[in-house]
């Protein structure tokens, strides 16, 4: 059986909140999880229609959750998401590149790989956090492993894991962060940017 609330507590940043039942009673748990239509966020005031279901403990949380004035639609692929992959993907070939006619080291090759696999695992805990209402990992975390070459990693966690996808604000600095690293990257291949690497594997050898 299916019952209308009003969301009265929601936190975005943690992706839960709670809805107050219509016909009285007991706040009821909501997870960002639970709602059906992702191309919208919930917030505080919004009528919401769902299902009560039940967590790990035997706790009663809201599932199937719809707000007011969705329709079910399937869900459809953005073409955003196929040109991000698709990117990241032509991104790797130009550093591949670089390193065969040796604009860079081989280990600039190998820290984008690293850092990308660090930063896919890091959005994979997040969501795993999200889904238990855990502690989650903060957003500069993760734009700054994005910032430090792991957006490619964090590429392919948004489409697989369909994290952090959605929220344009999150977003938006996301792509910030690539802007800037791939700048970085092309700087390095300028005499400047050269020498300067050369400099620092030095002295850091």
């Amino acid at each position: 059986m299916r019952s209308k609330g009003k969301i009265t507590s929601w936190n975005d940043e943690k992706g839960f909140g709670f809805i107050t039942p219509l016909a009285g009673g007991k706040r009821i748990f909501v997870h960002v999880s639970a709602f059906r239509n992702r191309d919208r966020r919930p917030a505080i005031d919004q009528i919401v229609t769902y299902a009560v279901s039940s967590d790990e403990q035997g706790r009663p949380r809201a599932s199937q959750a719809t707000l007011a004035g969705d329709r079910l639609a399937r869900v459809r692929k953005q073409p955003g998401e196929l040109l991000s992959i698709i990117a990241a993907v032509i991104f790797f070939i130009i550093i591949l590149i670089a390193v065969l006619t040796s604009k860079v080291p081989g280990m600039i090759l190998i820290i984008y790989l690293m850092v990308s696999l660090i930063t896919y695992v890091a959005y994979a805990i997040d969501k795993s956090a999200a889904k238990k209402g855990a502690w989650r990992t903060q957003e500069s975390t993760l734009h700054l492993l994005s910032l430090l070459g792991g957006w490619p990693g964090a590429v392919v966690a948004q489409k697989r894991l369909r994290h952090k996808s959605k929220k344009e604000s999150f977003r938006a600095v996301f792509w910030m962060t690539v802007l800037l690293n791939c700048g970085l990257f092309a700087w390095l291949l300028t005499p400047a940017g050269s020498a300067a690497l050369q400099s620092l594997i030095v002295n850091v050898t």
